[in-house]
Order: structure tokens, then C-alpha cells, then sequence
């Protein structure tokens, strides 16, 4: 079974983010709407979203400060969607961190292709090296891409959490991956959360991937320190 992907609507114009919305929900996307900047942030740091489509003109936080705030930790593809059409703002937003930039008024395929973009960028460069498209080992597939997980050929069905857990993982197979890196990067550097959240998310895993959870053949635990995935 696939993971759907995770879409977050930082937009205070009802009207715009059911339109959005409704475009993402009929294309089997995953949607996670903010009024404001402030809930868009406890989102984004709490979620990790894949994509982040945000509105310049927010009521609480510009969205120029929302903006700067993700990429203070995250680099999480974002793009703007704003009625500010001129050219020296759209330049503001690239500089400070978009990926992208829709001007308003936009159609359902226009938005759609530049999800699509922004994804294939988010999975194909990470800080300047290219990444697999597949993890397979021992019977073990992954499929970055489809978001599909694989064990001797049956699905493996993984929460939104426990797979993002096993594709950081698997994209870094053979590292270990500290507790706090793993925390971080999964639940964001703000996340109210500790080493037992982990813990429990990783046993769930195990339960599904291993024969033996208790030794493990897949994901291996570094005492004291992380995780690392077999290479």
C-alpha cells in the first residue's frame, strides 16, 4: 500500500484553500490546512509535510517570515502562492527560500505540475548528491518515488511516520543516524518529544519488517547513540 503524500496549506482565504484542498484530495494527495502562520509553523515542525504551499499575505505572521523561519530548519520544498504579482517580491521569495511561486488566480494543472516538480527535486537532490531511487536489500524494497514498501513481494503498510522513519533510514544505509539527528529531522527541532516516541515508532516497524524483532535484520540499533540500516 502507498504513503500518500503530505501536502501543507498555509492560506487564511477560505475560499482559495478548499479550492486547493479539493485539487489535492482528488489527486490522492494527503492536506494539512493552516489559517495562519503560526499554526502553519506548529504544522510544519510537527507533520513534516513533503510540500509546503504558502500565502504571502497571512494575518498573524507575513508569510515572508514564515518563510525564512521553515528554512531556519527545514529544507522542505516551499511554494508561494500570493496575489503579489511583482517581479521584485516573487525575487524577495526565491532569494529567501521558495522553490517556486504561483501567482493568484492559478488552475488545478498549473499547481499540480509544480507539486510534481518540487517533489522530483526533493527526491532526487539532497545537499548536492543524488539519491536512489530504490532501496533493496535481502527481500526489502523500498521505492522513494511510489512511496511503496516492499517485504518478498507483499506490501508493507506503514504509517505516515514509520515510513518517513524507514526511507531517512534507508536513504543513509549503512550510517548511523543519531537519535536527535532522527527526531529532528522527522518531528522538527521544536517538536515537544524524547527518545520513547522513537523507540515505540521503531518497535512498530520492526514488528513489520523483521522475522525477529528481537535480532533484527534490517534496522539496527547502535546502543547509546542511533540507528543504522543495513547497507
Amino acid at each position: 500500500m502507498a504513503n500518500r503524500q503530505t501536502i501543507l496549506v498555509i492560506e487564511d482565504e477560505k475560499t482559495i484553500g478548499n479550492y486547493i484542498e479539493t485539487i489535492l484530495l482528488s489527486n490522492e494527495y494527503k492536506v494539512l490546512r493552516a489559517m495562519n502562520g503560526t499554526t502553519g509553523l506548529s504544522l510544519c515542525t510537527s507533520h513534516h509535510p513533503e510540500v509546503v504551499l504558502l500565502d504571502l499575505g497571512l494575518p498573524d505572521i507575513d508569510g515572508m517570515e514564515v518563510l525564512q523561519r521553515i528554512r531556519g530548519f527545514s529544507g522542505i520544498p516551499i511554494i508561494v502562492i500570493s496575489a503579489r504579482s511583482q517581479e521584485k517580491e516573487k525575487v524577495e521569495a526565491l532569494d529567501s527560500g521558495a522553490d517556486d511561486y504561483i501567482t493568484k488566480p492559478f488552475g488545478a494543472e498549473e499547481l499540480l505540475a509544480r507539486i510534481r516538480t518540487a517533489l522530483r527535486h526533493q527526491l532526487h537532490v539532497g545537499k548536492g548528491q543524488m539519491q536512489p531511487p530504490v532501496y533493496s536489500r535481502d527481500g526489502l524494497v523500498i521505492d522513494f518515488e511510489r512511496r511503496l514498501v516492499t517485504l518478498g513481494g507483499n506490501a508493507i503498510h506503514l504509517t505516515q511516520i514509520e515510513y518517513k522513519l524507514v526511507s531517512l533510514l534507508a536513504q543513509n544505509a549503512g550510517k548511523v543516524l543519531t537519535y536527535d539527528f532522527i527526531l529532528k529531522d522527522i518531528w522538527g527541532p521544536y517538536a515537544d518529544t524524547d527518545n520513547q516516541i522513537l523507540r515505540v515508532n521503531m518497535a512498530n516497524i520492526r514488528r513489520k519488517l523483521e522475522a525477529n524483532p528481537a535480532e533484527p535484520h534490517y534496522i539496527f540499533t547502535e546502543i547509546g547513540v542511533g540507528y543504522r540500516m543495513l547497507e
